[in-house]
């Protein structure tokens, strides 16, 4: 069985979305495909979601927990971060090393059993495109929900390869999660849950992100 298929055995298809459900062959193809520098790239992202001390942060999509585990230390012992995932070897993998302020639930990104405006920050990394396309659109939409007015959105997504053959490579680690760049993906789901777009942009190995704000009022 190939890596990809492997990581994306209930992913066929890049529409029909799925779940990740070997954590320990995740981590391997996320370090491998990060070049070594999943630490740099993912505390870059941390600090592009404007996470604070003290605040309540969700992370939908969260896999393992790498992204909340780097997260905890900045909200501080005052702060929260809660990650959901549809995988449950996932969340499992992730509680194992869970620190104080972090906790995990089995849940879909389109369907939270979180309470209305009960977060400061929501983020979600690569996780959008494990979604089904016709529910894409429910999930953002839950994002905003969950999160209080003024409250801050981040989204990051692959960003395939210009080269054809670097593309190709990268296709059998990634299963269906490259076949679309991350503009085709999302398209204007962000401002049609009601969200203000602030900006977006690249970061390196193949990463892009939108930032974006729950309306105040």
């Amino acid at each position: 069985m190939g890596l990809g298929k492997l990581l994306h055995d209930h992913a066929e298809h890049a529409d029909v979305g799925g779940t990740i459900d070997h954590p320990r062959a995740y981590e391997l193809a996320a370090e491998i495909g990060f070049l070594g520098r999943r630490r740099e790239i993912f505390t870059r992202l941390a600090a592009l979601s404007g996470v604070r001390p003290g605040d309540r942060v969700l992370d939908v999509g969260c896999g393992t927990g790498y992204l909340t585990r780097i997260l905890a230390p900045i909200v501080s012992p005052a702060g929260r971060v809660t990650g959901v995932d549809a995988s449950a070897p996932m969340v499992e993998h992730a509680r194992r090393r869970a620190p104080g302020n972090c906790s995990y639930q089995v849940g879909e990104g389109q369907a939270l059993d979180l309470p209305d405006a009960g977060f400061d920050v929501v983020v979600s990394s690569l996780a959008v495109h494990h979604i089904p396309a016709a529910e894409r659109g429910a999930a953002l939409r839950e994002m905003f929900r969950v999160l209080r007015p003024g409250g801050r959105l981040l989204i990051a997504e692959f960003r395939p390869p210009t080269n054809h053959l670097l593309a190709q490579l990268v296709g059998m680690v990634s299963g269906p999660a490259m076949r679309h760049s991350p503009h085709d993906l999302l398209g204007d789901l962000i401002p049609a849950a009601g969200f203000h777009v602030q900006d977006e942009g690249d970061l390196p190995v193949m990463l892009s992100y939108v930032r974006a704000l729950r309306p105040s009022t």
